[in-house]
């Protein structure tokens, strides 16, 4: 187990941060801009504003795998990675 002040665990846990902040600066544009894409739409008597809404939600979606899910440090992460070290040391290849 490391130590609370261990630089590469601070380095780990800015990074995390960062990106969270990221992904929720992304979901603030995504919503004020669909929210005047919609007005825009109404506005207009069609409903074109779906388009951009369900396009760019699935790229926020993905963002949010990458940044929730998938992060580096991430339990789920951790252990695909124990797995894969495991698969590789029971093939007999040397570690990088």
């Amino acid at each position: 187990m490391r130590h609370p002040a261990d630089p590469s665990i601070d380095a780990l846990a800015r990074r995390r941060a960062q990106a969270k902040l990221g992904w929720f600066c992304h979901a603030a544009v995504y919503a004020v801009v669909n929210l005047g894409l919609i007005a825009l739409s109404v506005a207009g008597g069609r409903h074109w504003a779906i388009f951009p809404l369900l396009g760019w939600g699935l790229g926020l979606f993905f963002h949010g795998l990458g940044v929730w899910v998938f992060a580096p440090g991430n339990p789920l992460m951790e252990r695909m990675v124990q797995r894969e070290r495991a698969r590789l040391a029971a093939d007999g290849r040397p570690g990088h």
